[in-house]
């Protein structure tokens, strides 16, 4: 049963002593019913976030995020041109951790709205490019997770042996990702500190001088030493302005050449295709599998005739200076893989989209999606409250023949239905 914002709010002040809560509100961020959220005023005028896990993966998660923040000390944090959650304090809540940060403003847009040219494209690569050129030591003191181009690459093997062991996966895929798997030059790249998987709901974007620019970056678990392209994949959702964001991200980024950057980003969005069957074979659902299936069957006539490493498509003298510039395997050796045990279907939702909803104006876009952080409406407490889905990251309304979403919508039918929408995503994008 979920925990009321009242309840939430109540935690606050186990976690925050000597203060007091003066108004509670729902909390909107399109979490799937993993965590209980809610956003509390404090009676210093400050407004904070409370979340609490609805489930042991959701716990585990939480505590990875705790763990982040720890490691973005006023120093790190002065390194980047945006601001992250500040960890504000932990309580208990019966056999659950709650955790307190501070409330980011903002508003979010998604993938499909976002749009090309200077402001939210080019602020999202340059916030990137700020992100990844950070010192790995923020990661390595935390003992976070250090992953070399060697280790994720065998990530990779791991993952095809495991689709091609589901005799699902149509051929054409397997040796598509097999040859980009055993393609030398794709894996030249330089590890960077990286979110492990930002997505359009990781922004916080407000108006500088009438154009929208990154003010804040959200979901922190996954932080570690890994590859770049895990944190660019989703621009595959974004057609319209992945090249301004990739452009603006190239400019800022100093760290050695990583031609193959988008190309892995490419690689790692189809096997999230990948990775819905093998979830459906390992968890005994057979309409995921045959969802799956069916995804897959369209992905490969997208993609035909068309190869991830193209001949001739690094340059020389980038391929010398990265092979000059590979760091030595870290002795730090952790094992979070492109495992699906844990997989949550929630991140393919992220990525649907309309046919129309690509082609949106910015200024449109951007009035679609003004907000704050996570929706909230604070009242008094005992007023009533409100959850407040207008700046929710996704509009599943808007898909073909779906009802509007309720509160009531089955979690596996809308997942499903995400998976399903999700090769609209790509369709309109491959062709890029």
């Amino acid at each position: 049963m979920a925990r009321s914002p009242l309840t939430l709010a109540a935690s606050v002040t186990s976690a925050l002593p000597r203060v007091g809560v003066v108004g509670a509100g729902a909390l909107t961020e399109g979490a799937a019913g993993r965590f209980d959220s809610a956003v509390a005023e404090l009676d210093d005028g400050r407004r904070v976030v409370v979340r609490a896990p609805a489930d042991p993966d959701a716990a585990t998660e939480l505590a990875a995020e705790v763990r982040a923040l720890r490691a973005l000390t006023p120093g790190v944090r002065g390194l980047l041109p945006f601001r992250a959650p500040e960890l504000l304090g932990e309580a208990g809540l019966g056999d659950a951790r709650v955790v307190v940060v501070d409330f980011l403003p903002g508003y979010r847009v998604d993938a499909a709205h976002l749009p090309p040219g200077r402001g939210a494209a080019t602020s999202v690569g340059e916030a990137l490019a700020a992100l990844h050129t950070l010192p790995l030591s923020i990661v390595r003191t935390e003992g976070l997770p250090v992953r070399t181009p060697s280790q994720i690459r065998d990530d990779v093997r791991r993952l095809i042996d495991r689709v091609r062991a589901t005799h699902q996966a149509p051929e054409a895929l397997l040796d598509r990702w097999t040859r980009a798997v055993e393609a030398d030059v794709l894996w030249r790249f330089e590890s960077a500190v990286v979110l492990g998987g930002a997505g359009a709901a990781s922004f916080l974007f407000e108006d500088i001088e009438s154009a929208p620019h990154v003010t804040g970056l959200l979901e922190w678990h996954g932080l570690q030493v890994g590859d770049p392209a895990t944190d660019l994949q989703w621009l595959a959702s974004a057609p319209t302005a992945a090249a301004d964001v990739y452009r603006a991200y190239s400019g800022h980024v100093s760290r050695a050449p990583d031609a193959l950057v988008r190309e892995r980003a490419r690689l790692y969005a189809e096997l999230e295709f990948a990775k819905w069957l093998v979830h459906g074979v390992e968890v005994g659902r057979d309409d995921i599998v045959s969802d799956a299936v069916g995804l897959l069957d369209a992905l490969v006539e997208s993609v035909r005739g068309d190869e991830l490493v193209p001949p001739g498509d690094l340059d020389v003298e980038d391929a010398i200076a990265l092979l000059g510039r590979v760091p030595e395997p870290s002795p730090t050796s952790v094992d979070t893989s492109m495992q699906t045990d844990a997989y949550d279907p929630e991140e393919l939702s992220l990525w649907i989209t309309t046919q129309d909803a690509a082609g949106a104006p910015a200024d449109e876009a951007a009035a679609d999606h003004e907000g704050t952080e996570e929706s909230a409406e604070v009242d008094a407490p005992g007023a009533a409250l409100f959850d407040d889905t207008s700046t929710a990251p996704l509009d599943l309304a808007e898909l073909e023949d779906q009802a509007p979403r309720t509160a009531d919508v089955d979690e596996e039918r809308e997942a499903d239905r995400a998976s399903r929408a999700a090769f609209q995503r790509w369709t309109s994008s491959s062709s890029e």
